[in-house]
């Protein structure tokens, strides 16, 4: 039998209430006891995180009220601190490659069998990133190096704003927000904003262009 991890808090968010169940099934084979709180949509998983330090997020891709990967940022720009792993119908190991560059600590397909599932959690426990035997992808850029600040930037440029409504929205400087798209772009290894849009379609990001 495995060995168990001490007392953990783990959300689990999809849309779907069985799912939500049968993961929190195999969390509770890892921590012992387990403190578990679900959501079915991204605003429901943002209230979570706010003020609860959690262990580990499992996170579906397709909710109400996100589009795609930019659940996982909005997530991680909540809760810079905490792993969180997707847990998707896909197997595409472009999507796979995209969720990772996106900062995500794993890419788990429901369809692996629940020991699979649950040898990845404790492989991301150790601090390692999963991903499932796939065929090659290109590597995407990476923006598992920008901060929490820099993904908020990052998600309102998407929407289309301008430097001057960010740095109004954040209440930041406008130069403080010049910085933090500089930095962008650098990741995105693009050179202008509208490559950027670009670039984070690519990657399976929502956002309209400006």
């Amino acid at each position: 039998m495995s060995e168990s991890y001490p007392e953990g808090k783990a959300l689990v968010v999809d849309d779907h209430p069985l799912v939500r169940e049968a993961l929190r099934g195999v969390l509770e084979a890892l921590f012992r006891p387990l403190e578990y709180a679900g959501a079915g949509s991204l605003d429901e998983a943002l209230e979570r995180v706010e003020g609860t330090d959690f262990d580990l997020v499992l996170l579906d891709l397709h909710l109400p009220g996100a589009d795609g990967l930019s659940a996982l940022l909005k997530l991680r720009c909540a809760a810079p601190a905490t792993p969180i792993v997707i847990v998707s119908q896909s197997d595409d190991a472009e999507l796979m490659h995209s969720a990772i560059a996106c900062g995500a600590a794993g890419f788990i397909p429901k369809a692996l069998p629940r020991e699979q599932i649950e040898a990845a959690l404790r492989r991301v426990l150790a601090g390692d990133v999963f991903l499932p035997a796939a065929p090659d992808a290109a590597t995407p850029p990476a923006l598992h190096s920008l901060t929490p600040r820099q993904l908020a930037v990052f998600d309102l440029m998407l929407q289309g704003h301008s430097n001057k409504l960010i740095a109004y929205t954040l209440q930041i400087s406008e130069w403080t927000v010049k910085a933090h798209v500089s930095a962008i772009l650098r990741a995105l290894q693009v050179t202008n904003r509208v490559e950027a849009v670009l670039a984070a379609r690519r990657l399976g990001l929502g956002g309209r262009s400006g």
